[in-house]
């Protein structure tokens, strides 16, 4: 393979490791403030419990997070010079904005989430809580920026010429607000909500069906049912909207993502179906004209297809964006559907009860983080040619000197290094899940279907 693939595999390998953390971070600090807001409301200690505990998994996730987000920083430099150089105006001021108002901000209120229990005032350690909170928010917003940039280049201009020209701003807040950052902004917090309240979902399912922690499991499932449920649906309105600029701002990309080819004509919505590159045919289960009533309400409406870009200027690999395009839309109506469900049994009284549904729960915190990862995968592969958006070709964006068989080495090195982390990362998951909420209330020595009904009646 040659530098470019190499380079591009790399980086690829990285930023998917890290962002498995993240929107985990992001996620459970939600509920840690939603856990700590209500024990301090109602002074019941089963919530400072919960707080307690997701705070130190929290910990955990943040801590392998920061880890693995440095080399991304030093990558740019090694494999990307030329794009360093011309985005370099444009980064530099988004993640110097991370830096003073989100990581300062979450770094700064850390000691006192972790270590400041019993040490300062309830209201203190919830002030820090939120600030964690709102630090590891304001983290997506800025690094959501830069990428959106990279897709909607806004508030620029071009100094200098061929290889040495570089984007400079000219509007701050252009750039912030460009086409395509507030509605990928709202997707990527909502997809890290989903995360972190699966896996809240998960452990608390496994509790329940094992007889442990029964009564705080019930409260904490309950409380991030509710989450889960606003958060997935939520979900598919932003991404709806989310996919409309795409279509205004991206239309090659929009193509890819439905497999859509012919120039301008009415277009299809496939629900599942394969992507054949080269005799530019689409096999599988489609809704004739639906993506045309999607953007237009109107089942005839001509929407642009690859036909219409020559093939240097459009994707490569179209059937890869539309199979992890499509991915990602199958695991969020699932998880709209089990939400809602779940929901349903609990209004019938039943949830806990079915211990098959709580098996679900258990299996699928692993849906929301394959969601965001697919989804990157889909906006970042569509995206090519480019690594900014009609102004910067990927193949230009290479560091000029690094070679071939230096990233591969370097590649084989970061997959050994991120495979110890993440097996660090799964083995203090496990002791901390495996040990459980700091309580004893719950061991009790009968049956669960027993706890749940003496819970239940209470």
């Amino acid at each position: 393979m040659d530098v470019e693939v190499l380079s591009r595999i790399q980086f690829a390998f990285t930023v998917a490791f890290h962002y498995i953390y993240p929107p985990l971070s992001i996620g459970i600090g939600l509920l840690m403030v939603v856990f700590e807001t209500m024990y301090i409301r109602t002074k019941k200690k089963d919530y400072e419990i919960l707080a307690k505990f997701w705070t130190k998994i929290f910990a955990i996730t943040f801590g392998i997070g920061v880890v693995t987000g440095i080399v991304m920083e030093f990558e740019f430099g090694t494999n990307w010079a030329t794009y360093s150089r011309y985005v370099g105006d444009i980064f530099g001021s988004a993640l110097a904005a991370e830096g003073i108002f989100a990581f300062a901000l979450e770094s700064s209120a850390l000691g006192v989430l972790l270590f400041g229990w019993n040490r300062v005032k309830p209201w203190v350690h919830l002030v820090a809580t939120w600030a964690v909170f709102l630090g590891s928010m304001f983290s997506a917003v800025w690094i959501v920026v830069a990428n959106s940039w990279q897709q909607t280049p806004a508030g620029y201009h071009i100094v200098g010429e061929g290889m040495q020209a570089r984007a400079e701003i000219v509007d701050f807040w252009a750039m912030v607000f460009n086409p395509s950052s507030v509605d990928r902004l709202t997707h990527v917090w909502l997809g890290a909500f989903l995360a972190g309240a699966f896996l809240i979902l998960s452990v608390h399912a496994y509790y329940i069906i094992k007889g442990h922690f029964v009564g705080l499991s019930i409260k904490a499932f309950k409380i991030t049912l509710v989450v889960a449920v606003i958060a997935s649906l939520a979900q598919l309105f932003t991404g709806h909207n989310s996919a409309e600029g795409v279509a205004v701002n991206q239309p090659a990309k929009l193509a890819a993502l439905e497999g859509h080819y012919a120039k301008e004509a009415p277009a299809d919505l496939y629900l599942v179906g394969w992507v054949d590159n080269e005799t530019q045919q689409v096999t599988g289960l489609k809704i004739p004209g639906g993506l045309s009533f999607m953007l237009h309400q109107d089942f005839e409406a001509p929407v642009i297809g690859l036909d219409a870009f020559a093939k240097e200027d459009r994707p490569s690999q179209v059937n890869a964006v539309f199979q992890f395009y499509h991915l990602m839309v199958a695991i969020g109506m699932f998880l709209i559907a089990l939400s809602l469900f779940a929901l349903w049994q609990w209004k019938r009284g039943k949830l806990f009860e079915n211990k098959w549904l709580l098996w679900v729960f258990v299996f699928t915190a692993i849906l929301p983080q394959l969601a965001n990862q697919f989804g990157w995968f889909a906006a970042e592969m569509g995206r090519q040619p480019w690594v900014v958006y009609g102004l910067l070709r990927t193949s230009d964006a290479l560091s000029k000197s690094v070679q071939a068989n230096q990233v591969l080495f370097s590649l084989i090195l970061f997959f050994i290094v991120y495979a110890v982390l993440f097996l660090l990362f799964i083995y203090l998951m496990n002791k901390a899940i495996q040990k459980g909420p700091s309580t004893e209330s719950d061991h009790g020595e009968g049956g669960i279907n027993s706890q749940i009904a003496s819970i239940i009646s209470k």
